[in-house]
């Protein structure tokens, strides 16, 4: 049989996996350049290990063939049955960026659940009436091109986005970017997922992830990470950098600054979508700077450090300066 995987970390007596698709030789290419030395740098400091499928595990020529998003419905069953070791993987899109000094996700794992991250609630922003998704509309329409609309499926509330697929709202919505699961609770139930659609679906998402929300969310206990988990660069963009929107499709150091600070904050960064802003993660030296990452270092260890909080008996002024009382 054709191996279409490729280890690119292994570490000993690991049974937690990243795993992720990088098919063709483009989205190969684009990975290791831009995403695979933090995924690396993660995995080897959390002891994960680091699987990517190269080829689809049911070719295009095959009457069954879906597109590559509901190929990760198979990944699970395929690992379960031809790799030893692996009992739990997380998904991840080729598009997102990892902040090296993160937290261990296998450490929120709870093996009767499946776990993801809503994009809808518990939003470190005010998202009233999908108010972050307007801003999204109205600041590519202004800065990208008029041609964007202002009143599209980017807007939909979650009922409307589910009864378009023909399913009732559960009440909630991943982003399949981020999914992770214990294989031999959940691998033959999200591998039967793809067969139980038809091949070519009406989909808003032109993929899967209406359908998959569906399924998990009416049939499988589910486990809520942390935003930080799978922030949408999207969504950081436009409440806390929009003046990048001015910059359309170019990529300068200013972006990568606003990246590396988003990604401070977070742990996962997904660049989704097809616009210009999707793109800025095809940006190299992410958190290369060494400096720049021993001061994050250096905050990580301050930020748990146990202060006195004792009042200094003279107000310290940069040089300088001369305090002048008032009168």
């Amino acid at each position: 049989m054709k191996k279409i995987y490729k280890f690119f970390y292994k570490p000993i007596q690991s049974k937690n996996f990243i795993v992720a698709a990088a098919i063709g030789s483009e989205a190969m290419r684009e990975f290791k350049k831009y995403s695979l030395n933090l995924w690396l740098k993660y995995c080897k400091a959390n002891n994960i290990g680091l699987l990517v499928f190269d080829e689809y595990i049911i070719p295009k020529t095959d009457a069954k063939w879906k597109s590559a998003t509901w190929q990760k419905h198979l990944f699970g069953k395929y690992i379960l049955d031809n790799i030893k070791g692996i009992e739990n993987i997380c998904l991840l899109d080729l598009d997102i960026l990892i902040n090296p000094y993160a937290p261990n996700i296998f450490n929120f794992l709870e093996k009767n659940k499946i776990s993801v991250i809503s994009h809808l609630k518990n939003l470190p922003y005010i998202n009233s009436e999908n108010l972050i998704r307007r801003k999204i509309a109205f600041n590519r329409h202004h800065f990208y091109t008029k041609r964007y609309p202002l009143d599209s499926s980017l807007t939909m509330s979650n009922k409307q986005v589910f009864n378009f697929h023909g399913f009732k709202d559960p009440g909630n919505y991943f982003c399949f970017g981020v999914f992770m699961f214990n294989l031999k609770k959940y691998a033959n139930f999200i591998h039967n997922t793809y067969y139980s659609y038809k091949t070519k679906v009406k989909s808003l998402t032109a993929g899967n992830e209406p359908f998959i929300n569906y399924e998990v969310l009416t049939k499988c206990k589910v486990k809520w990470l942390d935003y930080k988990f799978q922030a949408y660069w999207l969504y950081e963009m436009v409440e806390k950098y929009p003046f990048l929107y001015e910059f359309k499709n170019k990529k300068n150091y200013l972006i990568k600054k606003c990246i590396e600070a988003s990604l401070k904050e977070n742990y996962f960064l997904h660049f989704a979508g097809t616009w210009y802003d999707a793109d800025h993660w095809k940006m190299r030296g992410i958190f290369e700077d060494k400096k720049s990452n021993n001061l994050f270092k250096d905050f990580l260890k301050f930020k748990n450090k146990k202060l006195k909080n004792k009042a200094h008996k003279h107000r310290i002024m940069p040089k300088g300066k001369s305090v002048i009382k008032k009168i």
